[in-house]
């Protein structure tokens, strides 16, 4: 915080804590002359805080009558990250800030801002340019963030009203673990009671949900966030692909991150503890479970390592069939 600003916000707590406070005593508490703390009253009064002049000989300034402080007095610094954070969220899709609340939000914090203070953020944001666009998938319901997060915080059950991905409503019972922010969306993981398996829910599917009477323990393991991508892994698909390739597990996740592919070693079970590093190249064993085979290839390729696809056949066909479409150009054919 500036030093300016840290006076303007001591004298308002100065004349907040009551009574007439005299030009002398303020000079002497802020460490300013007499002129400087007129200044630092014009301020306040720009920022909408009645400040009163009390004339005679033990006048001062004092607050009006019947005055709140309002609930937020920010400094510069503090103003744009709050302003900028509105933005950067409204840009990734956060919840709140991606819809009409961020909008408003910034526009009360704008409003009880001073004007020159205003103006230089203005100029921040007209001058401020991004690489993407934003994202256009849908934002949670407030509401049901804020219930869902509760749950979490507190281990209650929930009941919630749920859109699956073929439009299908309907209700279901869920012991949430915790929210995660992934790729623009939002997901709650937990445990369904009923089938006693862990289940994944998009927060902006989710019509409703309240709590439920009772409590649950969270078992111990993966937190949410690695719940969430083993889940996305492991998901049902049309095609389940399996590979062997010669290389480091580093590598392959530059390409295939945790989301999309299982990795292990080769000839191992899947629960034994790796005998290597992950910056050491051995043959590994890569499992995906996606919906279609066309982008593989070009992956495989960008790899440059030995690999295997052990099924299904129909991505070893076009795998040959890039290899050969490569060769031809290569070739100028």
């Amino acid at each position: 915080m500036s030093r300016p600003t840290g006076r303007v916000l001591t004298l308002l707590e100065l004349l907040q804590s009551g009574g007439v406070r005299t030009m002398a005593e303020l000079a002497d508490r802020l460490g300013v002359d007499g002129r400087t703390v007129r200044r630092y009253v014009d301020q306040l009064v720009e920022l909408g805080v009645p400040v009163e002049a009390v004339r005679g000989r033990y006048g001062g300034y004092r607050i009006g009558s019947g005055y709140r402080l309002p609930p937020l007095m920010l400094s510069d610094d503090e103003a744009l990250a709050v302003l900028l954070g509105l933005l950067a969220g409204r840009r990734a899709g956060t919840p709140a800030a991606a819809g009409t609340a961020g909008e408003t939000a910034a526009a009360k914090i704008r409003r009880v801002l001073p004007r020159p203070l205003a103006r230089r953020l203005d100029a921040v944001l007209e001058s401020l340019a991004f690489t993407a666009a934003p994202p256009v998938f849908a934002a949670p319901d407030a509401e049901v963030l804020l219930t869902v997060a509760d749950a979490v915080r507190h281990r209650r059950p929930l009941s919630i009203r749920y859109t699956d991905r073929e439009g299908r409503r309907g209700e279901r019972s869920l012991h949430p673990y915790g929210i995660v922010a992934h790729a623009g969306r939002y997901y709650v993981t937990g445990a369904d009671p009923g089938i006693g398996e862990d289940r994944t829910f998009r927060l902006d599917r989710i019509g409703a949900a309240r709590a439920l009477p009772g409590s649950f323990e969270a078992p111990a393991g993966p937190d949410p966030a690695q719940r969430l991508v083993s889940g996305f892994a492991a998901a049902e698909y049309r095609h389940h692909v399996t590979l062997r390739i010669h290389g480091t597990v580093d590598a392959i996740r530059a390409r295939l991150p945790a989301t999309v592919a299982t990795v292990r070693e080769a000839d191992v079970a899947a629960d034994a503890v790796p005998p290597a590093g992950p910056d050491v190249e051995r043959w590994l064993r890569v499992e995906l479970r996606v919906e279609r085979l066309d982008w593989l290839p070009s992956v495989l390729a960008s790899l440059d390592r030995p690999f295997v696809v052990e099924g299904p056949g129909e991505l070893r066909d076009l795998v040959v069939a890039f290899a050969d479409r490569l060769a031809s150009r290569a070739r100028g054919a």
